[in-house]
């Protein structure tokens, strides 16, 4: 089965690659990138219908002139820009805190965790598939909080449940031995952190 599931990944990227000739082109890149003002009006009608679309053009042309008139800087000149310094301070950490979340962790040992709670071989191939859709279906669920909540409180809220998780995590599987029950604890707390982690960071 294992194989099968690896190889629809390619089933989807061959879909792609075959419908993708007959997509239109961005109405934005013809306008902006190629300055094909008639391919742009072409591709938007294309898109949304007959009608009167000035002002999506409008908009676009705006974006443009937006564009016109920002400086692209390279990767040197934005570490040294003092105006971004924040920005990319909060980016940095955003990144790293991503990397060093412990979520690689979760995934590489939650089939030792599994098998330490004495689930049958064959059971735990599909408590993995369960922990990815935890992961898939909470990164849809993000998608309509952050709208309510904003991406500031998902990410301190995601990050600190987290950590929560991870320190209960930490103490159930050292108490796994001494109460067996903790081993389904430990279970439910590696689903939970990966929900967590879809939902926050």
């Amino acid at each position: 089965l294992w194989p099968w599931l690896l190889a629809s990944s390619g089933l989807s990227a061959l879909i792609q690659l075959v419908t993708l000739p007959f997509f239109p082109d961005s109405p934005s890149y013809l306008l902006i990138q190629k300055g094909n003002e008639e391919a742009c009006r072409k591709a938007i009608r294309k898109l949304w219908g007959e009608g009167d679309h000035q002002s999506e053009i409008d908009d676009i042309m705006k974006e443009k002139g937006a564009m016109a008139s920002t400086k692209t800087l390279r990767v040197l000149e934005v570490i040294k820009e003092r105006s971004l310094r924040w920005q990319l301070y909060i980016l940095m950490t955003v990144m790293t805190t991503l990397q060093l979340c412990g979520i690689n962790a979760i995934y590489f040992y939650s089939f030792e965790v599994f098998r330490t709670a004495k689930f049958e071989e064959y059971l735990i191939p599909y408590l993995s598939l369960g922990v990815g859709l935890c992961e898939c279906l909470s990164s849809i669920l993000c998608s309509t909080l952050i709208d309510r909540f904003g991406r500031k409180v998902l990410l301190w809220g995601g990050y600190t449940l987290m950590c929560s998780v991870l320190a209960l995590l930490t103490m159930t599987l050292s108490l796994q031995h001494r109460f067996f029950w903790m081993h389904y604890f430990s279970v439910i707390l590696i689903f939970l952190f990966v929900v967590f982690y879809g939902i926050g960071p």
